[in-house]
């Protein structure tokens, strides 16, 4: 893409930029309702199961730093076509796994399932965080939000149609359906991907960049540790309230489920509160970008949490499913309305050299409160009840609003640097 090609507005490349983002999004989302069932093909422990759901987020974790190092050396294009391949081959080991192509024992059979789960979420860490850096580059400041927000609607698309086509899938193959349309769309985002036109990085820094009296080396190539350094401000105000709202949306996600259960209410029934929530949370997502670009990002982070706070907080008190309707409609509409807020704020914080690498530590924040949220409501109801531990999740999204309150600037554009 040519610096042409930049100017002539956020659509102008939608393809390359949104498509494979949105089979990529499909694939994972036809394979996450089967994690956990397909685990028990192996004989394993119900309980286990359940926990093999979280190596998807662990290896995201594990890979955010390496995945740094790859786009910085060899660019967001290839690192994209990397991780899309990874996650590929780890589908493809996790399906043959679970379909019994192996000769290998039941146990040796469950590592290697694993070990492909842990790969889908290795991938993810890569081709997020490549797709993050390469669109903050080739969208301009005023359209950012929208761009952003886009991003993170064609994973919200992807995550709701994807078990749909599984589920179709697996009404003729079984559970092994699941896997097979995880491995066609992650290899069609490999062939999508090398469609897209590697980016020219600016030959010196924006003037609103700050001069920087660190050694050269800090300048030309900075580490993750020396970004840590420069930008430790940011990543413990700022941050802090992403870790909030991470935690916050992957906590949303048995909120409904386990309360549902808690008050008696069917499976079906469960599952029409769940598609609510998501149904209201995708249809957000362009309205979130617009007022971000024309309002800013304050008022966005803001009503995005303080709406998850509310709807969150109301679950405890509803007892029949259309109270739950109620709750998970506002739940829809808070998250919804902030779509792209963390990858919007990512891309405004991040400085010109080593933007991959600062992102990547974005990502651990992200994906520090994907991890520390569920284990957070499980470890207060372990001492108390479900409900308190809802509360208890509501109270930190309620801090992550106080926090976004007072480190975002008022007024539209990207944030201020407020690290320097």
């Amino acid at each position: 893409m040519s610096r042409r090609s930049r100017r002539e507005g956020p659509l102008a490349n939608a393809f390359q930029i949104y498509a494979p983002s949105l089979v990529y999004a499909t694939g994972v989302g036809a394979i996450m309702p089967a994690i956990a069932t397909a685990s028990t093909r192996f004989g394993v422990s119900v309980a286990l199961a359940a926990s093999t759901v979280t190596l998807i987020g662990v290896g995201s974790l594990i890979a955010n730093a390496p995945a740094a190092q790859l786009a910085s050396r060899a660019g967001e294009r290839t690192t994209m076509i990397i991780a899309a391949s990874v996650g590929t081959g780890g589908v493809l080991l996790a399906w043959a796994m679970v379909a019994g192509w192996s000769p290998a024992n039941a146990t040796t059979d469950f590592s290697g399932y694993m070990l492909g789960i842990l790969m889908v979420g290795m991938a993810a860490a890569g081709f997020n965080l490549a797709r993050q850096s390469y669109l903050a580059v080739a969208v301009p400041l005023s359209h950012r939000a929208r761009a952003m927000s886009l991003l993170g609607g064609m994973q919200r698309v992807g995550s709701f149609i994807g078990p749909f086509v599984g589920a179709g899938a697996q009404s003729l193959m079984g559970i092994q359906g699941a896997f097979a349309v995880g491995a066609v769309c992650m290899g069609l985002a490999v062939i999508i991907t090398f469609w897209i036109q590697e980016l020219e990085e600016p030959a010196t820094a924006p003037p609103a960049e700050p001069p920087t009296t660190g050694p050269i080396e800090i300048i030309t190539n900075p580490t993750m540790i020396s970004l840590a350094k420069q930008h430790w401000r940011v990543l413990l105000s700022s941050g802090l309230g992403v870790l909030c709202l991470t935690a916050m949306r992957a906590s949303r996600t048995a909120v409904i489920p386990l309360w549902a259960e808690h008050i008696g209410l069917s499976p079906a029934q469960a599952s029409l509160a769940y598609g609510v929530s998501g149904a209201v949370d995708m249809l957000m997502f362009y309205p979130a970008g617009s007022l971000m670009d024309r309002k800013g990002r304050r008022v966005v982070a803001v009503s995005c949490l303080t709406g998850l706070t509310i709807g969150v907080a109301v679950v405890p008190f509803t007892t029949s499913s259309v109270w739950l309707l109620v709750a998970a409609f506002l739940i829809g509409l808070g998250n919804g309305f902030g779509a792209g807020i963390v990858m919007t704020l990512g891309a405004d914080y991040s400085p010109p050299v080593g933007r991959a690498k600062f992102l990547a530590l974005w990502r651990l924040l992200s994906d520090a409160g994907m991890l520390s949220g569920p284990l957070l409501i499980s470890a207060v109801t372990a001492i108390s009840s479900l409900a308190v531990g809802i509360w208890a999740i509501a109270g930190l999204a309620l801090a992550g609003a106080g926090i976004f309150a007072r480190t975002l600037p008022h007024g539209p554009g990207p944030v201020a640097r407020q690290d320097a």
